[in-house]
């Protein structure tokens, strides 16, 4: 690992990557052992690794797994439920399932179809729908923090995005930790300075499965083209990543960013149909999308 001048056999990193994942949830006051953990799980390797690291530190780490109804060259949403679902089985852990297309009676994908949202793509109707779902679970079960599995790389490029757009609002919320609010639950992402290979990495010497593919309405993403930028800039100076996200932390916190400064919490006021913050003058998007969903005519 030349971003950190370190290299371990098999042994030491299996203790080394939860050892630093305890100092950076301690480092940010992310959780405590006697809160109760919604991890938020795909089938992926981080989201696994993660909640595989929170029982082996011994936390109470409970799983909610999202189907989504998304398939691809293979059934992407069954086929990463079944891995999901072989995790837990296997380490005796607690999963919640829900599946959007029972719940809400259309998957993903269709929905972004009849909502005319994301250009053709459902990505922003299932970053709408996953943090509405998220929230709400992680609420009504009486859980005291939800963490996902967003690593170095998901966080170094979605904030290169946002410093290319300097998106003020985004870049004051973006940070290991999104405190509670008024029926939001705490966000917390502990493996935000891991490498996405580092978590590959711990997955394979540890004997995770998981879903290898990406969602195949990824391709062609700018997320994914950030992070191409990033690792021709990491390849030839390595740390790069973690320097631009640590530094962007460190002026966050003593107020020399300008979002800091001049930039104001929206007012946010209880959806008067789901109870969940929004600062629109009546639903929240999430509801306004299902509404618009069941009035259009069946088929």
């Amino acid at each position: 690992m030349r971003q950190h001048k370190l290299a371990l056999c098999k042994e030491h990193y299996l203790e080394w990557v939860p050892e630093q994942t305890d100092r950076f949830i301690k480092k940010y006051n992310m959780f405590t052992r006697d809160e109760k953990i919604l991890v938020a799980v795909s089938g992926g390797k981080d989201s696994l690794g993660l909640w595989d690291i929170l029982v082996r530190l011994g936390y109470q780490a409970d799983g909610l797994y999202l189907g989504l109804g998304i398939d691809g060259g293979i059934d992407y949403s069954h086929e990463s439920q079944r891995l999901t679902e072989k995790f837990a089985n296997e380490h005796n852990l607690k999963l919640h399932i829900v599946d959007i297309e029972k719940e809400y009676r259309q998957s993903i994908p269709v929905l972004s179809q009849m909502t005319h949202r994301g250009h053709g793509k459902p990505c922003a109707v299932c970053g709408l729908t996953k943090r509405h779902e998220m929230n709400r679970i992680a609420r009504d079960l009486g859980y005291d923090v939800l963490a996902t599995g967003h690593n170095l790389d998901d966080e170094a490029a979605v904030l290169f995005g946002n410093t290319l757009s300097w998106s003020g609002e985004y870049l004051l919320r973006q940070g290991p930790v999104l405190p509670a609010g008024d029926g939001l639950a705490r966000k917390v992402k502990p493996l935000c300075r891991f490498y996405e290979r580092e978590m590959t990495a711990y997955c394979l010497v540890r004997g995770i499965e998981y879903i290898y593919e990406e969602c195949p309405f990824a391709e062609g993403s700018q997320s994914i083209y950030y992070k191409e930028l990033l690792n021709q800039l990491e390849t030839t100076r390595p740390g790069a990543k973690l320097t631009f996200y640590l530094r962007f932390l460190e002026a966050r916190k003593s107020g020399e960013l300008f979002v800091e400064k001049d930039m104001e919490q929206a007012h946010l006021h209880p959806c008067p149909n789901c109870g969940q913050p929004t600062s629109a003058p009546d639903l929240c998007s999430f509801c306004r999308m299902i509404e618009k969903v069941n009035s259009v005519p069946a088929s």
